[in-house]
């Protein structure tokens, strides 16, 4: 082979790798964009069901095709009331159009008790009764009397703020897991 066929080669390499690099970049960004995307949990908020500094996956298309449920653990843009660029990682408690009341150490939807064994202790504040606005969302830290979250914002979160659904905590190995609903009515 003459030096000129081996410099050829060598840049049609070249050019295949340059090539498949930036098409994986592309696609990379397309999913971490619209798809799925790796967040890193700033706060202790979600404790003990999400870890200070745990890794979570969170998909960013399922709302396109489902509604929001309880218990469902979403990453948000908080309230525009809030004036933060921050997301916060918080869980679905109440629903449009239910009436939600905080008081001795439970949570209230339409006058039912939550079971909710996720909780780091029990609540130890009052809130209520209101009801969520159409188009709305309550939403509450599992470490509920350390979290800055809707009974604190005077605001309501609106189902457009919502960027995606936490579903798999990836990191560290020992978290490796998925984030369950966990949530029923006391019988």
């Amino acid at each position: 082979m003459t030096g000129w066929a081996m410099n050829k080669e060598i840049g049609n390499f070249i050019k295949e790798t340059l090539s498949i690099i930036v098409i994986a970049f592309i696609l990379a960004m397309i999913l971490r964009t619209f798809v799925i995307e790796g967040r890193i949990i700033p706060s202790g908020s979600m404790l003990p069901t999400i870890q200070l500094q745990d890794r979570v996956m969170v998909n960013k298309f399922i709302y396109y095709f489902i509604e929001p449920q309880r218990g469902d653990i979403v990453v948000l843009d908080p309230p525009e009331v809030l004036n933060t660029d921050q997301d916060y990682i918080k869980r679905i408690i109440a629903l449009p159009g239910e009436q939600v009341e905080i008081k001795d150490g439970k949570v209230y939807i339409d006058g039912k008790a939550l079971n909710e064994p996720y909780l780091f202790e029990p609540i130890n504040y009052e809130f209520g009764p209101v009801e969520v606005p159409a188009n709305s969302l309550l939403v509450l830290g599992d470490n509920r009397n350390h979290s800055f979250d809707s009974h604190y914002w005077n605001a309501w979160l609106t189902l457009d703020r919502i960027k995606g659904k936490a579903f798999l905590t990836y990191w560290p190995i020992n978290h490796i897991g998925l984030l369950e609903r966990g949530v029923t009515f006391q019988e």
